[in-house]
């Protein structure tokens, strides 16, 4: 018989637990003390008083609250996971305070302030499988919540929880930079890209155990050819080519791949090159369970690895049950050189391409020309060529001919008509001219063909910035910024940007996940000035003056004579007031500046603190 004294009540209830709590205090205790409570003082406690909750109880490490509504706990939950990102943005990985999170709608028993029973045990045991910065819910939280928030939950099945006498039914939701990013800007109606009904699948970089490190460029071209194969079949949804690339070199678990990814299936795999023979091995594994679907291995001549990459993709298309369009199938089996030698030059200078620094964009060119000369017909090296001419010319201010890249990436698309890099590169030789409309149409063309081509995004928004279409670089910038990880730059750029719109508090996040970026890539190059002159503007964007100016200063030590550095350091000048040696930073470089670097002037809110000053006059002057 139930005791009538007894208050009982539906409520939503939200368990909270800082992740490796022990081992933040053993290395730091104070400091994670302090870093707690400034967390709960400044953020956590608010949204929770906001969303109409209270606090029930407090931990060391953790909190227990209620919610009158599902929607107000779940809202709140993903509010408190987003301002976490941003305010972990740039902490080192080792010293970051994240949370995981539980929810669960259930009968409690009410004693005083506190609450009881299996309903918040539920909820505390949802919170223990829940990801690090994710929320884990059940299926009451799910069904109650329905499509009335802008969330994705992914079916983590049945789940045997501790001292819980039945399964529980439960749901993950996670969230990233990027996606908390463009759910709290003025993009969020935008569709989840990750919403997509047709199979998914990522592929990991294949491991090199040839012996050799010299062969790493073998292993990840044999990888990215699958993957452009993969990503050219419109049934099929592919994980873009930088984001699956952070998992190189990690020991990997493939059901977490699989939900960090919100992909249906993983491919794995190894290559040993010996000589003129190659073996490569590779195994479709379904991401939820774990099981194998397929695997293989194959001992190879070299001069046949096309037809062994185009077995490979077919053998997936086959399992996944994935229908070929008639183009496909003639677009994949296309070889795009007979010369083995050439592909391996080509390979080479991708590798070095995608180290994004002047010294191996340099590198690279000299490895496509090499393809060039031993195949005067294969047209992914000329793209090469011009994707390098465009970087060199638009970072460095090399003296690149824009009529040069025109031409080549016209001789790419001569002979190859569908390649998106050349498509991209073009797109920019264009805007650089002017020629704005022809320049959209092949920025289109080349997302359409690679959707995830992160030149293609990262030079539209560029485009889109000197025309003064503000909001279109924005939503370009963030898609560029959401396909390569490791990658600062578009989202610096995007700081200026989101300042000129209004948009502080995602200027603030974009900052410090861009300063976060910017230095590791200062730790991997530290003879690359861009990283310190673009992060200065983004410790500025932060208030860390003082960073920011030790930030300006290397960038002009380690490259005095770079047009690019002196003027955003100019533009850094021009933030922290001091305007005349902003100015004069201008005036001795605008008279060389490009067309695109004069356009940037007009519209880049860096400079707007010195717009009313009087030699600001002059600057003008020498824009024309």
């Amino acid at each position: 018989m139930n005791d009538p004294t007894v208050h009982r009540r539906l409520t939503a209830i939200l368990a909270a637990d800082v992740v490796t709590y022990s081992r933040l205090m053993g290395q730091d205790e104070a400091g994670t003390h302090a870093a707690w409570k400034s967390h709960r003082r400044e953020l956590i406690d608010a949204k929770i008083a906001e969303h109409e909750g209270r606090i029930v109880k407090l931990t060391g490490d953790g909190f227990l609250a209620e919610f009158p509504s599902v929607v107000n706990a779940v809202t709140c939950a993903a509010t408190v996971q987003r301002g976490m990102l941003e305010r972990n943005a740039g902490v080192p990985q080792r010293s970051r305070i994240e949370l995981r999170m539980g929810i669960n709608l259930g009968d409690v028993i009410v004693e005083g302030d506190d609450i009881f029973g299996d309903g918040v045990n539920v909820a505390v045991r949802l919170e223990s499988i829940a990801t690090p910065g994710g929320i884990a819910v059940s299926a009451a939280v799910r069904d109650n919540v329905g499509n009335r928030l802008d969330l994705r939950f992914e079916d983590m099945g049945e789940q045997a929880l501790k001292n819980i006498d039945r399964p529980v039914r439960a749901y993950g939701i996670t969230l990233d930079f990027a996606t908390a990013l463009r759910t709290t800007g003025s993009d969020a109606s935008q569709q989840d890209p990750w919403e997509i009904e047709k199979p998914s699948i990522a592929v990991l970089p294949f491991n090199n155990i040839s012996g050799d490190p010299e062969q790493e460029y073998f292993s990840d071209g044999i990888t990215e050819d699958i993957i452009t194969d993969l990503s050219k079949i419109s049934g099929l949804f592919v994980v873009a080519r930088n984001t699956a690339y952070t998992y190189k070199g990690k020991p990997v678990k493939v059901q977490q791949v699989s939900q960090d990814l919100r992909v249906n299936f993983i491919l794995e795999g190894s290559i040993r090159k010996a000589g003129s023979r190659v073996r490569v091995t590779a195994q479709l594994v379904e991401g939820k369970g774990g099981g194998h679907v397929w695997a293989d291995r194959y001992d190879r001549d070299l001069t046949d690895i096309f037809a062994l990459q185009d077995e490979i993709t077919h053998t997936i298309v086959d399992h996944l049950k994935v229908k070929l369009l008639p183009e496909e199938k003639k677009v994949i089996g296309r070889v795009p050189t007979g010369n083995f030698e050439a592909y391996a030059y080509y390979l080479r200078g991708r590798h070095f391409l995608h180290w994004h620094c002047k010294s191996h964009y340099v590198l690279a060119k000299r490895m496509f020309a090499m393809a060039v000369e031993l195949d005067p017909l294969y047209a992914r090296a000329y793209a090469g060529i011009a994707d390098c001419d465009s970087f060199l010319f638009l970072h460095y201010n090399a003296d690149v001919s824009i009529d040069g890249i025109l031409a080549t990436s016209a001789k790419a698309l001569d002979l190859e008509s569908g390649l998106a890099e050349a498509h991209a590169s073009r797109g920019l030789a264009l805007s650089l001219r002017e020629r704005h409309s022809e320049a959209m149409a092949e920025f289109e063309q080349a997302i359409a063909l690679d959707p995830n081509l992160f030149e293609a995004y990262y030079f539209y928004a560029r485009a889109c910035f000197t025309q003064g279409k503000l909001d279109e670089a924005a939503r370009f910038f963030l898609r560029a910024a959401e396909l390569k990880p490791d990658d600062y730059q578009a989202l610096l750029v995007l700081v200026n940007i989101l300042r000129s719109l209004g948009r502080d508090q995602e200027m603030r996040m974009a900052a410090r996940e861009g300063v976060a970026r910017a230095e590791r890539e200062l730790m991997l190059r530290p003879e690359n000035a861009r990283p310190a002159y673009l992060g200065a503007l983004g410790l500025t964007a932060l208030g860390d003056h003082d960073r920011a100016k030790e930030w300006a200063g290397r960038a002009l030590a380690i490259d005095p004579d770079d047009r690019l550095a002196k003027y955003n350091v100019a533009c850094f000048y021009s933030l922290e007031g001091e305007h005349e040696r902003a100015i004069d930073l201008l005036v001795e470089l605008l008279p060389r500046a490009t067309h695109e670097t004069k356009r940037w002037v007009k519209y880049d809110s860096d400079l707007d603190p010195i717009r009313g000053h009087a030699r600001f006059l002059k600057v003008l002057e020498l824009l024309g």
